[in-house]
């Protein structure tokens, strides 16, 4: 487990993050969403952004959201938060899953598990920290690039054609009844990248391709830290066409995005939009594997992409495309406004895709081994702020280190809060813990943080810890 949360209700109706699952055509299940969380203790700042795995982000000063960053609020207090949950399958009226939580994150504590530091850095009162500086077309194989018209604007019939044939339904048959998803083909040996909460418990798996074509399915590994899996197609055709994969690292604010998948089992639908927030900390309920377990799943902690195109249930491991055609993100948490006891939400366009370069990592690494490895500091963090040279700024407050992981070798203590790291500006302990899961082992992160009202960067080599297969 990489995270571990402190939360608290947030008073008033709030939002909540669920994932959206598909039901057949017509039959509309309606799952019963978790109740908050209990209060518990914890610092009166609440968190930036305030998602739990769903949680409503919060508009800048201007009004308009920005990387996740919280607007502005008296005392540093900020308004509530809405609850983000995964967005879940569809399921047909006879059985009915469980429903999706209505987490509301106010003091976040998330344990960051992870490797070795190594970092050349400047010996001083510091320790090894230093100051900071200042603020083509074919029926099978890759689905083509699809030119943009000559006005520039997005062709999105185009982009449906070309790309559809990627996108598949997935209809789980578990213990709890039978559910439905979303997933996009991703290599000529019918590998499928999802979210595991669409495929957890499954005894069995059907996929259909956008021709109609039925096939099973066998599970390749999952990753409950990031809700990815991978599944494979058992004999998949000759003419199976897979997805280009694009650069979440490339997309901007405004960019103009389609979501494509099964919402309410209502199979290659495409709904378009724009690039609303990145980097938007997203925490949501995980999924076990067996569905009848007592011990709840860990936290899934996102830094997602924030779109309005509409994601509603039965989208959750669907694609998000750019206007090229090319998958940029993978649709698996909404946000929506509390609903009635026995009710499923549905779109209000908030919708968050996990970064499509966090998901090829995940995917390579379960086709290969079965299993992912993620990246860690090694420190127990809330949300906190930060004060230095007059001004103040929301971060990470660390609370204790673990000996001998990264954080301690390179020095950083408890009471440092952290700003930034890589140059992304951290909103909190939900935005730190999305970060360093984006990272690999062996990577090296430049991490800002106060210590003593002084801001100081050191280098950081993560080390990774093997997630339970």
């Amino acid at each position: 487990m990489n995270e571990e949360f402190e939360q608290q209700n947030a008073q008033g109706e709030q939002p909540q993050i669920q994932r959206p699952n598909v039901t057949r055509p017509g039959e509309f299940a309606h799952p019963e969403p978790m109740q908050p969380l209990p209060e518990v203790g914890g610092p009166t700042l609440e968190p930036p952004g305030g998602i739990a795995r769903g949680g409503q982000p919060q508009p800048t000063a201007g009004g308009a959201p920005s990387n996740g960053a919280p607007a502005s609020g008296a005392a540093f207090g900020l308004p509530s938060s809405p609850a983000f949950a995964p967005i879940p399958p569809a399921q047909p009226k006879k059985k009915r899953t469980p429903g999706w939580g209505a987490l509301i994150a106010a003091t976040v504590v998330a344990a960051l598990v992870g490797g070795g530091l190594g970092y050349g850095a400047v010996y001083s009162q510091f320790g090894k920290a230093r100051p900071a500086a200042a603020i083509a077309e074919s029926a099978s194989g890759s689905t083509p690039v699809v030119k943009q018209t000559a006005d520039n604007a997005p062709d999105w019939q185009a982009v449906h054609q070309a790309v559809s044939p990627s996108v598949v339904a997935i209809t789980n048959s578990s213990q709890e009844g039978t559910s439905a998803g979303s997933g996009v083909i991703i290599d000529k040996e019918g590998h499928i990248v999802t979210n595991n909460h669409v495929i957890a418990g499954a005894k069995e798996l059907l996929v259909s391709l956008a021709d109609g074509r039925v096939f099973k399915a066998k599970l390749v590994g999952t990753d409950p830290a990031t809700d990815l899996a991978v599944i494979l197609l058992q004999d998949p055709p000759k003419d199976l066409a897979f997805a280009q994969i694009g650069d979440s690292s490339k997309v901007v604010v405004g960019q103009p995005v389609a979501a494509i998948g099964n919402p309410l089992g209502l199979e290659a639908t495409m709904t378009t939009g724009i690039v609303s927030a990145l980097d938007r900390p997203v925490t949501t309920q995980g999924e076990s594997a067996d569905p009848f377990s007592q011990n709840q799943a860990s936290p899934v902690v996102t830094n997602a992409i924030q779109i309005d195109a509409a994601v509603n249930p039965g989208n959750s491991g669907g694609p998000v495309f750019d206007a090229q055609g090319r998958v940029v993100g993978i649709a698996s948490s909404i946000a929506s406004i509390g609903q009635a006891r026995g009710q499923q939400a549905g779109s209000i366009g908030l919708g968050f895709a996990i970064p499509v370069n966090l998901a090829k990592n995940v995917a390579d690494q379960l086709i290969k081994n079965g299993v992912a490895e993620h990246a860690f500091l090694g420190v127990t963090i809330s949300d906190g702020v930060a004060q230095f040279n007059g001004q103040a700024r929301i971060g990470a407050q660390v609370q204790s280190v673990t000996p001998g992981t990264p954080a301690a070798k390179a020095g950083i203590r408890s009471g440092d809060v952290i700003t930034k790291i890589d140059g992304h500006n951290v909103s909190g302990g939900t935005s730190l813990t999305g970060y360093v899961r984006q990272y690999k082992s062996g990577d090296v992160v430049t991490v800002t943080f106060d210590r003593d009202g002084k801001l100081l960067d050191v280098d950081v080599t993560l080390a990774t810890r093997k997630d339970a297969k």
